[in-house]
């Protein structure tokens, strides 16, 4: 019987070692790449940014700031000079556009309340001198509103909050120019004068407006169909006199009933 030859031993280095080696091969390259790349020709750095500064020519001397790091190590700076360069050329910040186009925004919106305020005012006076009452009742307005002041001697007695009879017919026209004309907000404001309140049903001047403006304000809401939602009364007291206290025709202006009428473009 013939004899089997023994095995020979595999020639060459194990296959371990080949992927080993490889590793070593592709590590030694990255790092040989990364030394590359931190040790640029200055050279070549300066042409390069003096490349970029003839083509923006944003910042001051680029080629020194981009070679020396600058651009890099202190980018707030420059960031700065970017932003100065921009406004130098005449044109805004963000910030100064916003605001310049809300403050055109505002007054548009507030041209637009003047001409609706300036149309409501003359029906409403027209209104009241249709009815001559333009002795009764003193128009004003602004860009939210039109206001109505109605004289307190025509509508109370002294130290009174209960309406005159005579007064009621007045009262019924303006309830009809509020329901044909107000679109917004109503506010009815009663006011006094400076003289204080003596053995009266009301302690003091406050009480007293505001009690002549909760007359008004249902006396209009039971001969009219507003929505008393929209309809506001207050008392504002002896602190918003028109005329001079110290006379007694000062003083009688400043008993008076104001009816606020903000136009539908009023933000009231």
């Amino acid at each position: 019987m013939a004899k089997k030859k023994p095995e020979e031993p595999p020639q060459g280095s194990p296959a371990w070692m080949a992927t080993f080696s490889d590793l070593m091969n592709l590590l030694l390259c990255f790092f040989v790449l990364l030394f590359a790349m931190s040790s640029i020709d200055e050279d070549k750095q300066e042409q390069i940014a003096a490349s970029f500064n003839q083509m923006f020519s944003v910042f001051d001397a680029g080629a020194s700031a981009i070679g020396d790091g600058v651009l890099i190590s202190n980018g707030v700076s420059q960031l700065n000079e970017l932003d100065e360069y921009i406004n130098s050329t005449g044109k805004m910040d963000k910030g100064e556009v916003v605001d310049d186009d809300v403050a055109a925004a505002q007054e548009q919106l507030e041209e637009a309340q003047m001409e609706e305020s300036e149309e409501l005012v003359e029906k409403i006076e027209e209104a009241i001198a249709e009815k001559d009452m333009t002795s009764d009742i003193d128009v004003e307005f602004t860009s939210q509103y039109v206001q109505l002041t109605l004289k307190g001697a025509i509508l109370f007695d002294s130290g009174s909050v209960e309406l005159k009879e005579e007064a009621k017919p007045v009262l019924d026209q303006v309830g009809l120019i509020l329901e044909r004309y107000a679109e917004g907000t109503i506010e009815i404001e009663g006011h006094t004068d400076n003289v204080p309140m003596s053995g009266a049903k009301y302690s003091n001047n406050d009480e007293l407006s505001s009690g002549r403006a909760l007359s008004v304000f249902n006396y209009l809401l039971s001969v009219t169909n507003l929505n008393p939602a929209e309809v506001k009364h207050s008392g504002r007291g002896e602190y918003l006199p028109v005329a001079d206290n110290s006379t007694a025709e000062g003083r009688t202006k400043n008993r008076r009933v104001e009816i606020k009428i903000y136009n539908s473009l009023s933000s009231y």
